[in-house]
């Protein structure tokens, strides 16, 4: 499995985030993305930006797998190491990247997970990408 390379992967929070009512939430969190196109010397680029809720134990940073495309979606998977307990805390992690291909124009959405590496995978989030 290779690994693509980020502009930013940083956690955000200096004390770890509660969720109100932890017990509805499902878990692992699925990713909040933004997406959205723009040109770097003249070749059209994806901007993604993600937000991720981890458990607060675990402390490396979540990886993100190769993007593929899939008809017109960008698939994301974001692996980390999850525990099968509902966490007491999250820690929120930023995750910044710039995608190109010969077919980007072909990309309408983003489509992302968070992946434990066991291979626990929260439910999809599907972004719409903006022009």
């Amino acid at each position: 499995m290779s690994f693509y390379p980020t502009l930013q992967n940083t956690k955000i929070n200096s004390e770890p985030f509660v969720f109100a009512n932890n017990k509805t939430v499902s878990y692992p969190v699925a990713p909040l993305v933004s997406a959205k196109f723009y040109e770097v010397n003249n070749v059209q680029t994806l901007k993604v930006r993600v937000t991720l809720y981890i458990d607060s134990n675990v402390t490396t940073n979540p990886k993100l797998e190769t993007p593929t495309e899939v008809g017109e979606d960008l698939e994301l998977y974001f692996d980390y190491d999850y525990t099968e307990e509902i966490p007491v805390s999250c820690n929120v992690w930023y995750v910044e990247f710039d995608y190109t291909s010969a077919t980007i124009a072909n990309i309408n959405n983003v489509v992302s997970f968070l992946k434990d590496i066991d291979p626990e995978v929260s439910r999809g989030t599907t972004t719409k990408v903006l022009n």
